[in-house]
């Protein structure tokens, strides 16, 4: 898929509807209601999928996969919806993509999918068969964006991001890790990946995003350095990494210390590759455009998006 055929959901306005679904885990009453008040300051018209608060699997999944999918395709369908919030994240986005009616969806027009983590697997089905630029950031019912120790800095790119997408073109600049020696110049391509764990489950799927032509973001949580190891290997066993310009490494929370791993498994494909991005998990969730074509200034440490990541109001 070229770059040039993922087309760029417009931006929001105050007074617009937007949906929250739940696609994966289950999601806590009072992160969601904290989620939505800020969604409603912003002066978003939220409705709720009827199946948010349901629960199914041993409590794994928010709902049966019926419910969890319905939700998802009613709230994407609905002529008033200009955008999807996914709630949280946790496990079980990728179960639904064989129960969604796929012309329908397609037929409902650009519009925006938000979400992270586990909607990784969302956002790859959303850029293969809809062909749309996706938001990986923030979710209404994490405690990043919601909880008692909510970080505002995330918050407030989201915001922008949505309300004022003109003004976030310089990007997301890196914690101050340096480029690998003599890779250090920029390079541009169309943002694909997300969370590490979500991509190598998705290899052989008809709904895998490989990286060739692309910058290969990777961030993940909770995955011990063998792991993360395991799935590198994996996926540049498959093939994953061929042709790939440039790798932009998010947050590796609670993974330990994954850098001699990465490097050993990275470094030998000769690309800029730049770590330290608040993309992920971590204590800053910076929110990025999937899907469209940004560049990776090693030395400078930015990940800047050639064009606002919506389509801009007139």
């Amino acid at each position: 898929m070229s770059p040039e055929s993922l087309t760029r959901p417009p931006q929001l306005h105050r007074g617009d509807v937007v949906a929250v679904v739940a696609p994966s885990s289950p999601v806590p009453r009072a992160l969601l209601a904290s989620g939505v008040d800020v969604l409603t300051h912003w002066g978003l018209r939220v409705r709720i999928g009827e199946h948010v608060h349901e629960r199914a699997h041993d409590d794994i999944l928010a709902g049966s996969d019926a419910a969890r999918a319905h939700d998802l395709h009613t709230a994407w369908t609905d002529p008033d919806v200009r955008a999807v919030f996914c709630a949280r994240g946790g496990y079980g986005s990728g179960r639904l993509l064989d129960l969604l009616d796929w012309s329908a969806l397609a037929a409902a027009g650009p519009k925006l999918l938000v979400g992270a983590s586990d909607v990784t697997a969302l956002h790859q089905a959303w850029a293969k068969r809809l062909g749309l630029v996706t938001l990986f950031g923030p979710m209404p019912a994490s405690e990043l964006f919601a909880g008692p120790a909510a970080d505002g800095p995330s918050r407030q790119f989201l915001h922008d991001v949505l309300f004022a997408p003109r003004t976030v073109t310089e990007g997301v600049a890196c914690d101050g890790e340096r480029p690998t020696p003599g890779t250090a110049s920029l390079v541009s391509g169309r943002l694909v990946g997300g969370t590490l764990t979500l991509l190598a489950t998705a290899l052989g799927t008809p709904d895998s995003v490989a990286a060739a032509d692309s910058i290969a973001l990777l961030e993940d949580v909770g995955e011990a350095p063998y792991r993360v190891d395991r799935m590198l290997s994996q996926l540049l066993r498959a093939g994953w990494f061929d042709g790939v310009r440039g790798i932009a490494l998010g947050s590796f929370h609670e993974c330990g210390d994954v850098r001699a791993v990465i490097s050993d498994r990275l470094e030998p494909l000769g690309v800029p590759l730049v770590a330290g991005f608040p993309i992920g998990h971590g204590v800053r969730q910076l929110t990025v455009p999937l899907g469209q074509v940004v560049e990776l200034d090693p030395g400078r440490g930015r990940l800047r998006f050639s064009q606002p990541p919506l389509l801009p109001s007139a």
